[in-house]
Formats: structure tokens, sequence, C-alpha cells
């Protein structure tokens, strides 16, 4: 595309065609993979380059290429539907990644190219994510391109191009040709190259349209050098690229009638064989052409490509898309359909609401019924998606259609699903109305529907916390379910009960979440799997059940495996809360900062990543806690459930405290919806607070407590640490101590919030000892230590440098002239600050972290 030089090679581009060589051959030589991210402008010369690197590289397999389509509503999986040898049809992201993983592992050496990502569809941004993360066990190589113009901040390509890190991840970049190289290309043509870098601006597509001519001009666009280059053609010729153009990412053969204008098209360069048919060199200039046909010329041409492609088995989001272009309303209500079930079994459930969204521009003189499916099917796409308020929207147009077709069973039935969205988006008093209007209208069919209504009235008594509600429905629900042999109202019923139980200190009802989970996976309810991951990280990090931890990383990579976004996001937020009980502060900054950057205004996840990092800046006392508190408070305005408002009261009081200044105002909407929802252990939480800063104790009513709350505040804190270290909550342990008015209690609750780095606290009871008359009170970490990235003392990095050595406890003992028992008690603490068990895994972090 202009870039070439004497030789084979490329203008200004040889270190980018080194790297690929280079990734290739480490790839080769190692059999970990690598994953390469090529950016540039559009017609920057990302496809020569790849190209280039193809024709040089000596591949143990045929090198595999896709591209993404430049269609409205792409093809789910576009750049894969060519390669047979790795896609199976209906597979979805995870199968396909999955099945390319297993292919590349028995016969290493791929090489895939994904062009113009760009434009990719969500499941085959799924698929790059699933093979990005685990690109270093995988002997590939994989090339992705696209234009770094055309991505901004909202871009969905940009979050993933945030995920991908590692040492596996490469990045390059395509920059315009310096004039130098213009120039170069200029006096072979015999023009002036300063003038064509100028008007240019060294983009090599452009440079090549503008030498492709021969009059000696310099066109002002690249529309201008496009058009001026197919007006020398023939009539035929030019007949072809109208219909070419108009048929992304290329014309099948079949659709092109004017043969000898084909050839002349392809002899001039502006087309070119691909497999099954022909493409424009370059997307800009299929644009251009586009562009330039009249509406009624561009009509007529989709309507030639429409009937060319029904006269055979063709791809339903094609025939949509020409269909759409082409005006013709019943076949896009025909395929569109069909196009959007294809997209969500694909996992590409974005698409496949904008399809639905295609057949409804088309369905005014549809009947109510049918009207009603096709909106009540794009409400739940919109739903899994996170397009929450478009999700609502079409239920209550659906609930509308049904209605006025006199279809009651229906109404309700959309009734039901509209309580559980209205819920996720943020109207529980709506929810709950429009739950209790589906009941009056299922009531008296005692069927499936019912069952739905039933599971979905619980749900919302779960999250506002009603436990007999929430359990009578529950149960209800489940009955019919069970009754009906309905998988889903079963796995809902039993996710519903699992969690209610678990909220109010029941440690059986993780049973009923394990069964949950077992059969959403084994009916393929995607969305079950990732809400029992939630609840289970709602459930775990309220009760601090942390033997279940496991859940959390586990749930992460599923739901991305799954290409559920917005369950995946509510397990992060849940993981920062573990990482911060756990006194994991980094990770659990990371993990809610994340969640703060990618996340949107959602309410709940800002709520619970906003007390992550509120109370780590309260906790470490390096920084102002307020702003984040107060946003975060802001978020629970008019809110009336407590997973809003317990975490937001507990950070602020506990900031608070820290900072010496009242808790009880922080505590007054949160303590009494406790104690109407009668939630012992959030009570028990907010009375210890009160408690730790002098405040008169409450009264709890009839509220049951539960352990270690129940321990502390009848005084057995000792106990109540022991079972706080039991759960690995080392900071609750010495918050239970520093209650007491024992010297050796506070003793060792200083020394554990020194441990942990948490200064403020470590300042409280410091200042409680004084008062007591105690004066050898240990200073705590060194300032060294406290800025070394792990808090590790000036030995505690001697000893780590030598296991990184590999040498033993004794090796190192005899070197550091220590102790086998110190060195030993030394490397227990630098895997105890490193979060690690092995002392290899040592090694690797500490590496990282850059610690020796």
């Amino acid at each position: 595309m202009g870039e070439k030089s004497a030789g084979n090679g490329l203008l200004e581009r040889s270190g980018q065609l080194g790297a690929l060589h280079d990734a290739y051959a480490k790839v080769t030589a190692t059999r970990s993979g690598i994953l390469v991210l090529l950016g540039g402008e559009a017609g920057g010369g990302k496809t020569a380059l790849v190209r280039q690197f193809r024709d040089e590289v000596e591949t143990v397999r045929p090198v595999l290429w896709g591209a993404c389509d430049p269609l409205y509503t792409p093809r789910p999986l576009g750049p894969f539907l060519e390669m047979d040898e790795l896609i199976e049809a209906g597979a979805k992201s995870y199968e396909l990644a999955a099945g390319i993983i297993r292919d590349v592992r028995a016969r290493p050496g791929l090489i895939l190219v994904l062009e113009d990502l760009h434009w990719a569809d969500e499941a085959t941004l799924d698929v790059l994510s699933l093979l990005g993360r685990r690109i270093g066990t995988i002997p590939a190589l994989i090339i992705a391109t696209y234009r770094s113009d055309e991505v901004g901040r909202g871009h969905p390509l940009r979050r993933l191009l945030g995920d991908l890190q590692g040492d596996a991840v490469r990045r390059l970049s395509v920059e315009p040709l310096s004039a130098g190289a213009v120039c170069e290309l200029a006096r072979e043509h015999g023009r002036d190259g300063q003038a064509l870098h100028r008007a240019t601006g060294g983009n090599p597509f452009f440079v090549t349209e503008v030498l492709a001519r021969d009059d000696g001009d310099v066109p002002l666009t690249v529309r201008d050098a496009v058009l001026a280059r197919a007006a020398r053609l023939s009539a035929e010729a030019v007949a072809v690229l109208d219909v070419v153009s108009i048929i992304p990412p290329y014309a099948e053969m079949n659709v092109i009638l004017e043969e000898s204008g084909l050839d002349e098209a392809l002899r001039a360069g502006m087309l070119e064989s691909v497999p099954g048919g022909v493409a424009f060199r370059h997307e800009l200039a299929r644009i251009t052409v586009e562009e330039s046909l009249a509406p009624h010329r561009k009509r007529e041409l989709h309507r030639r490509v429409l009937t060319a492609l029904l006269d055979k088995p063709a791809d339903p989001s094609r025939v949509a898309h020409h269909a759409e272009a082409a005006g013709d309303a019943a076949t896009v209500l025909a395929w569109a359909p069909r196009a959007a079930e294809q997209a969500a079994a694909s996992g590409a459930h974005r698409e496949a609401a904008a399809q639905y969204a295609r057949a409804l521009r088309f369905a005014a003189d549809l009947d109510p019924k049918e009207r009603a499916d096709l909106l009540e099917r794009r409400s739940y796409e919109c739903y899994l998606t996170e397009q929450t308020p478009d999700s609502i929207a079409a239920l209550r147009e659906a609930i509308r259609e049904r209605r006025r077709g006199g279809d009651r069973l229906g109404e309700g039935v959309a009734l039901s699903n509209l309580s559980r969205r209205l819920w996720c988006g943020g109207f529980p008093d709506d929810a709950a109305e429009a739950g209790r209007e589906a009941l009056r209208l299922l009531e008296a069919s005692p069927g499936r529907e019912l069952a739905v209504a039933y599971t979905n009235q619980a749900s919302i008594a779960m999250n506002i916390e009603e436990y007999t509600e929430a359990m009578e429905l529950g149960t209800r629900a489940l009955q019919l379910g069970e009754r009906f042999g309905d998988a889903e109202v079963v796995v809902h019923s039993l996710n519903n009960l699992g969690t209610m139980m678990m909220l109010n200190g029941e440690p059986e009802g993780i049973g009923h979440l394990e069964r949950s989970l077992a059969t959403a996976e084994r009916e393929g309810l995607e969305e079950h799997i990732g809400r029992a991951y939630i609840h289970a990280g709602w459930a775990m990090t309220r009760v601090r059940s942390y033997h279940l931890a496991s859940w959390l990383d586990r749930g992460v990579t599923i739901c991305d495996d799954l290409g559920l976004d917005g369950w995946k996001h509510y397990v992060l937020a849940h993981r920062a809360r573990y990482h911060l009980d756990l006194g994991r502060w980094e990770a659990a900054a990371a993990d809610a900062e994340w969640i703060l950057v990618n996340c949107g205004p959602v309410p709940l996840l800002r709520i619970i990543a906003l007390s992550v990092v509120g109370l780590i800046a309260a906790r470490r006392g390096d920084g102002d806690p307020w702003p984040a508190l107060d946003e975060m408070r802001a978020l629970t305005a008019g809110r009336h459930e407590l997973q809003y408002l317990a975490p937001a009261a507990a950070a602020r009081a506990e900031a608070a405290w820290l900072a010496g200044a009242p808790v009880q105002p922080e505590l007054a909407d949160a303590w009494d919806l406790a104690e109407r929802r009668r939630s012992a252990w959030v009570l028990g939480e907010l009375a210890w607070l009160r408690r730790l800063s002098g405040e008169p104790d409450p009264e709890l009513q009839e509220t049951k407590l539960l352990e270690p709350y129940a321990l502390q505040l009848t005084g057995d804190v000792n106990a109540a640490a022991e079972r706080w270290r039991k759960r690995d909550c080392g900071y609750d342990a010495a918050l239970a101590l520093a209650g007491s008015s024992d010297e050796t209690d506070l003793r060792t609750a200083l020394a554990e919030f020194q441990r942990l780095g948490a200064r403020p606290a470590a300042a409280i009871v410091t200042r409680r000892l004084r008062s007591r008359g105690v004066r050898d009170i240990p200073r705590g970490p060194q300032r060294w230590t406290r800025d070394n990235p792990a808090e590790l003392t000036r030995r505690e990095v001697e000893v780590l440098a030598l296991v990184q050595l590999g040498l033993s406890n004794v090796e190192i003992a005899e070197r550091l002239f220590l102790s086998t028992k110190t060195v030993h008690h030394h490397v227990s603490a630098i895997l105890r600050k490193l979060g690690v068990s092995r002392r290899g895994q040592a090694a690797a972090e500490a590496a990282r972290l850059g610690l020796t």
C-alpha cells in the first residue's frame, strides 16, 4: 500500500517487521505464546506490514487470517468464520477459545491474524480476552490489528486493551511515513515529494492512491484520490466497484455479473481476490465508493445482493443487513431474529440486542403477540449486556402489547420479569409493585408462570433482606419449579434461599448455592451461573465466611469466559472486600480501582469499591479517605437496602473512629434498617464500632448477634480474636482486642496493626497503653520498612534475596550469621507479607515488585 521500497521491504517498517519475527522466533523456541496488538490510523499500513511478515516467515502451519466486519451489526465471531480449521458451527466464545487452545497445544506454531478489531463483535472480543489471558501457556503468535484513532474511551475494545497486560502481550504501532520516505516514493513517479507529504500527512494509503494517478495533481482528500482513480475505469468496472462496495467484508462471485468489469478492477489494483470472492484492497476505498452512491442506486444494489444471498444458504446477519438497506420489511422480520438467536448462541448478546432492535424497526404492523415477543427478547439481551434502561423500556412496551392483545398470562410473566429488571436498574419500589401485580394476575393459574413470579418476588425480598418473605416465596417457587420440571425456576429459587440463609448466619445455605450452580452449569443457564458467584461473594463478605474464598477467583474467570461482564464486575467488587479483610490492601485497591474506572455509574458497585478505597486510606493514614466516603454516602441517598447502607455506614463509622470523630451520626440510618431486618451481623459490626468509640451500647431488642461479635460485646475479646484469626481476618482480630482493658490484649492488637501498616489504629492503641502507664511500647516498623512495597524489614529483604538464589534456610543462616530458627521466622514473615505460600512464589513476587 505505497510502503514498498527497494527489495521486498517496507519503508520505515523494519522495526515492526523485526519485532514480529522476534515474537514468532520466541514462540517456536519456548513454546510459549505471544499476543501482538498492532495499532495505527486508518490507511497506516497495518495490513501491509502483517502481509509482508506472513510472506517472509517460515511457519510449521498455515497462517490463519480473519477480519472483523464493518457491518452496522457485526456477525458474531466474524473473523473466525472463514477459519474452518478452528471454528465449529454454533460454538460460543469460550468454547471456541478452548478449542483453539487445545488445537495449538496439540500442534504448536500457529500464527493467527485478527484484523480490524475496532469493528469486533462482543463474542470476538471475548475470544481474544480468553486467549490473551492464557497466551503465555499456548504456543501461538496472535496478531490483532485495530485503528487506534477509532478506539475512544467508551469503545468496548478500549477496556480489553487495558486488561491485556504482561510480558506475553506486546504492543506495536505504525506511524505515518516521514517526509523523507514519501519523497523516496515520489521520486520513482517523478512527483513532488514535499507537496505529497504535506497533502497526505504521510498516510501510506493516501500516498498510494495519489501516486496511482497519472495527471500529476495532488488531491486534497483520500476521497478525491479514490474517486479520481475509479473515474479512469470503464462503466463495467465501476459497476463492479459499486456492488462490491456495499458488501463488506467481501463480495461473492455470484453477485458480480460484469465479468469483464471485474477483471479490469482487479488489474487496476482497486480490488483483490480473497477466499470466497473479491474485496477492496483497503476499507477506506470501499467506504469512499459506497458513500459516493446515490440513495436509489444503493438501495437497488442491496436488493440485488439480497436476491443472490437468498438463492443459497446464507449468514442471517448478512441477509438482515442487506434486507434493511433494501427496505424489505418482510425479509428483515424473517431473518433479523434468526441473526439475533445466532448471536446470542455465540455469546454476542450486544449484537443480538441490536438485531432485535433492527426487527422492531419494521414491526409496526405485527400483531401484539408477535411484537411483544420481539420486545421481550430484546429486553433480555439488553439485560445481559448492562443496557438496563433499554431493557426496562422494551419490557414496558411488551407489557402494553400483551395488555392490548388481552394476554393476561403473558402480561403477568412480563411484569414478573420487569420486577427483576427494575431491581437491577435501581428502582426497588417499582420492582416490588411490578412483582405484586404479576402475582395478582398469575395466582389464578398455578403453573410455571406463577413459579416464575414467586421466584422473582422472592429475589426482591432476598435483596432487601426480608428473611421471612424471601424464605416463604422461595420455598413455594422451588416446589412449583420441581413439580413442573422447570430447571430455571429451581436454580433461581435455590440461589435465593441459599443466599438469604447465608446472610442470616446459616452456613448450610452454601449447599443450596452449590446445588443451584451445579444445575445451572448442567442446563447451560449462563446468567444463573454468574448469579451464583455474585451472591456467594456478597454473602461470604458480609459474614466473613472466607473458607469459601475460592468462589471469588473462580467466579471472575468463569464470568469472563462466559462473556458475563456485568456479573464479573460484582464478583470483582466482592473480591476487593475480601482482600481488604485479609489485609491484602494492594490487591484490594487494585480490584476496587478497576471497578471505579471500568464499571460506570452502577451504584452498588461504586459503593462497595469506594468503601474499600476509603477504608484503605483511613486504615493506612496516608491519604484523605473522605472524598471516596462522601461520594459513597451520596450514592446511598434514597436507598432502603442493607447491601447499600451497611458497607457505607461501617466504612464511614470506622474512618470517624480512626480520626477521633463521633461515630453515631454515621450509623443511624443503617442501624434502624438493620434492626427492622434483624440483621445480626450488621448490628454486631456497627455495635462494636460504637463500643470502640466510647459511645453507650445500644439495646439490640430481639436480635441475636452472631459470633465473633456476640463474644466481643459480652467481653470475651480473646475468644472473638481467635475466631477472627481462623477466618484470616487479622485486622478484625486486632479491632476486637483494641476494645480490651488488658495490657497484653492491647499489645497484641498493636503488634497486628503495626504489621498491617494500620498507623491510625496503632496510634489509638498506643495512646490507650500510655494512659495505663505503659512505657516500653514498640515503635512499629521503621520508615524504611514502611516505604518498602511489601513492608519488609531490611533483614527480610536480605533473606528474600537469598531465597531468590535458591538457598535453603540452613545456607541462609550460615551466610547471614543467624540461627536457622530465626531464618525460618523471617521466611514465614516474608511469605505472609507477600501473600504467597511457597518460596518459589515469593521469589517471583519479589522480582515483580522489584524488592531485591
